[in-house]
């Protein structure tokens, strides 16, 4: 069964443990991302999303591609002022401060999952 995704707050279960999820999944959401913040705690979850930008962006993050199953897909570290590569098989974009993702356990081949 499809997924749907609204816009809100969840939790994020990786390889160590949960941590804070925000999800933008309307347009306005999506387009705001992280612009105008200094800093995220937790992360956020851009979805439907294939590729993303660090243009005006105040610090760099760990970006990861996931599949529909939210499957890691590949891992990247963008400084700001970056365009990202659009990935064939992203459905979503999970954004978090750079380090956080070696933290977390999150690389490429790894099943997270979202809770409400």
């Amino acid at each position: 069964m499809r997924r749907r995704w609204r816009d809100g707050e969840g939790a994020l279960r990786t390889p160590t443990g949960e941590v804070p999820l925000h999800v933008a999944a309307s347009y306005r959401a999506r387009t705001r991302g992280l612009l105008g913040r200094s800093g995220i705690d937790g992360a956020l979850l851009l979805t439907p999303a294939s590729s993303i930008h660090t243009v005006r962006m105040r610090f760099a993050i760990d970006v990861a591609y996931l599949d529909r199953r939210l499957r890691v897909l590949a891992v990247r570290t963008m400084p700001p002022g970056r365009l990202g590569r659009p990935r064939l098989r992203a459905r979503h974009v999970l954004e978090a401060e750079a380090g956080a993702f070696a933290r977390w356990g999150v690389a490429k081949g790894v099943t997270l999952d979202v809770r409400d």
